[in-house]
């Protein structure tokens, strides 16, 4: 059965539920028969996935702030989840220079606070922490990063993330694990991710993103870092990861505590040039144009990682090609730009998520088994 029918009936608690990643792993959740309840501010941009697909009416939806303790708190105490998703950020690198105390006091002090609210709850039994690949100290390798590579970060959003890891390995280490004699285990994990693409983002300075709205407008597409280096993946890729890890936390939580990437190999490791050409295609017409500025804020240029853990001791790995998930990302955009409903896109994003699961299934990844 999907993820071993972890998240049938079982409450489950998704911060930032209103962004791109949150709203599709709430949809995914919502069609495994979780009990789903989503806290976060009102969505990051207009259109958004959230309004897209109408999820308000789906879950329960609470509007509220991680870096409110107190409201925080009365969330889980009204709802007592049983499995916790944080995915609440402030997510682009570019508005951490423009706004890096409120970067710092989401990423690291919401993150505090969704820790705190787990130590506290009695019910919480599995916690998927998620940060960025840009945690690690990017030293532009041409390795990737593996988990117990130090964290750093060169701008305040990388250095959001790296310190929130800091601060979930310490909760880990003094509150939630065997060993810290605290009455009870929780399975805790960490995940970082590179960079997602799907329909429903359009979230400023995103690739992808940029692109639907240039092409949707008769634009040409205004490429900045046209030779960047990004480990591109389709967004239900990662979040079959995250419900995969958070499943085997369930069942052994000692085992699968920690830190955990979850990436493409190396023939997803296109440069936003060879994205872009290949996602006009998938559009079917267009064109972009290289707009590079020599002192444009700092972007790593180079930036993977080693997923050899998860492969392992997970059984995971991508499922699709990068043709394909351009191909499922150009199709809903599409669709939703010919002026589609709310129930025709929610069931957009479930025919994908069913589609998405039979070809894992057909690959026999140990998550899709039936």
């Amino acid at each position: 059965m999907i993820f071993h029918n972890s998240y049938k009936n079982r409450r489950v608690l998704v911060t930032g539920h209103t962004g791109f990643k949150g709203s599709w792993l709430a949809i995914w959740l919502k069609e495994l028969g979780a009990e789903v309840v989503g806290y976060a501010l009102e969505p990051p941009s207009d259109p958004n996935n959230f309004a897209a697909t109408g999820l308000a009416d789906q879950i329960t939806h609470i509007q509220g702030d991680v870096r409110n303790l107190d409201q925080l708190m009365n969330a889980f105490a009204r709802y007592q989840p049983e499995v916790v998703f944080h995915l609440a950020a402030q997510a682009l690198v570019r508005s951490s220079f423009e706004a890096p105390k409120m970067t710092f006091d989401t990423n690291i002090g919401g993150t505090v606070n969704v820790l705190e609210a787990v130590r506290r709850t009695g019910s919480v039994r599995v916690l998927v922490n998620v940060t960025s690949d840009k945690c690690y100290e990017n030293r532009e390798w041409v390795w990737g990063y593996r988990e117990n590579d130090p964290m750093g970060g060169h701008d305040p959003y990388s250095a959001s993330k790296g310190c929130a890891e800091l601060v979930f390995a310490s909760y880990l280490r003094s509150f939630f694990s065997d060993s810290a004699n605290v009455g009870r285990q929780i399975g805790a994990a960490s995940c970082r991710a590179g960079n997602a693409i799907g329909g429903g983002d359009w979230g400023r300075d995103r690739l992808l993103p940029d692109c639907v709205r240039a092409l949707s407008s008769g634009h040409a597409i205004a490429i900045r870092n046209p030779h960047a280096i990004r480990p591109w993946q389709h967004v239900l890729e990662l979040l079959s990861g995250y419900l995969w890890l958070g499943a085997c936390l369930w069942d052994e939580p000692e085992k699968y505590c920690g830190g955990w990437n979850f990436g493409p190999d190396n023939t997803a490791d296109l440069t936003v040039s060879e994205v872009v050409t290949r996602f006009v295609q998938a559009w079917g017409a267009g064109e972009w144009q290289d707009l590079s500025e020599p002192g444009a804020v700092h972007e790593a240029a180079t930036l993977r990682l080693c997923c050899d853990k998860a492969a392992v001791l997970l059984g995971w790995r991508n499922a699709l090609s990068m043709e394909q998930a351009i191909d499922l990302t150009a199709e809903w955009y599409k669709i939703f730009y010919r002026g589609a409903s709310q129930e025709a896109v929610y069931h957009l994003c479930t025919k994908q998520i069913l589609e998405y699961e039979k070809t894992a299934g057909e690959m026999n990844l140990r998550w899709a088994e039936k």
